[in-house]
């Protein structure tokens, strides 16, 4: 959930906490340090859609953090699995997004994969989908 404490600096539990300390934070320069800037990198947000690419991935999360809608997501029911110079973490997503009076708590099941580049990692791929259908129509509406 980004308050993990003392993960060491280079494990994966600590680039995993970096990407929720930013996202709670709505710090895009944080997020622009956790995500691969390659083309090859890709997100399926509930938001809709494939981003694929920084520039496109740096705009939904830009939308999301400059929008009237405040989201704060933590990470739990997680595994990581670690494989040379990868690892990804599968788990789901809990939370609250208020917007004008009217509260949700998203529950998003999640799975992100990182890569060791340049000795650091760095994301390259989100998936994010909700089980309720309503709740998912609901958190597009809020956040659009």
């Amino acid at each position: 959930n980004g308050r993990e404490t003392d993960p060491h600096p280079a494990s994966p539990l600590a680039a995993l906490s970096a990407f929720y300390r930013a996202f709670n934070g709505r710090d895009l320069e944080a997020m622009a340090c956790n995500w691969h800037d390659g083309a090859d990198v890709a997100m399926s947000n509930p938001l809709g859609g494939i981003a694929r690419g920084w520039p496109a991935i740096r705009a939904v999360y830009q939308r999301i953090f400059e929008g009237k809608a405040r989201v704060h997501v933590e990470f739990h029911d997680y595994t990581l699995h670690e494989a040379g110079d990868m690892f990804y973490a599968v788990g789901r997503e809990r939370g609250a997004l208020e917007r004008d009076g009217l509260r949700l708590e998203p529950a998003i099941r999640t799975s992100r994969l990182f890569r060791r580049i340049d000795g650091a990692w760095r994301q390259v791929h989100h998936h994010g989908s909700f089980d309720d259908a309503a709740l998912l129509a609901a958190y597009q509406e809020a956040v659009r």
